[in-house]
């Protein structure tokens, strides 16, 4: 399923600290992929769900697919805006459009998609995201943006 996500993105600040960078002062390039994930991880956060908790219910997300984009290097001490938009909601898995950009000028530093499936922590095979898991998803996707910025709970509040 298609998501029809009008919903403003999350987006997930952090800095760049020396040990992100190369010997030049510039962002290591799998270092987007680290910021990328985290975003992902604080989008799950926002609507209620703990990935630690979630793996004690032998539910793990794991990345099947990732395609990325570099536009223009992040440096030392930039503050960073990483976009984490849901675009595809399907039976055992998300697809993630992701953006990190420089703040606060909003420079387009890198981009990419990345496909995270839902599988059994036990066996690593493929399972259905759990009903309250594909309904916040899903939710979030099908009421567009909250005036306020705010994203909705999966409790609605």
């Amino acid at each position: 399923m298609r998501a029809q996500n009008e919903a403003q993105p999350h987006a997930y600040r952090c800095r760049v600290y020396y040990e992100d960078t190369d010997a030049g002062g510039i962002v290591y390039y799998v270092n987007y992929l680290k910021f990328m994930e985290r975003a992902r991880t604080e989008r799950l956060r926002e609507l209620g769900f703990i990935q630690s908790r979630l793996a004690e219910e032998n539910l793990l997300f794991v990345v099947h697919s990732s395609e990325a984009r570099y536009h223009a290097p992040a440096r030392l001490d930039d503050e960073l805006a990483v976009s984490a938009e849901l675009i595809e909601l399907n039976r055992a898995s998300l697809r993630f459009r992701q953006q990190v950009r420089r703040q606060p000028d909003g420079a387009l530093l890198c981009e990419g998609q990345f496909l995270v499936a839902c599988v059994r922590a036990d066996s690593l095979k493929p399972r259905s995201l759990p009903d309250a898991l594909r309904s916040a998803f899903a939710g979030l996707a099908l009421t567009g943006p909250d005036p306020t910025g705010r994203v909705p709970s999966p409790a609605g509040d």
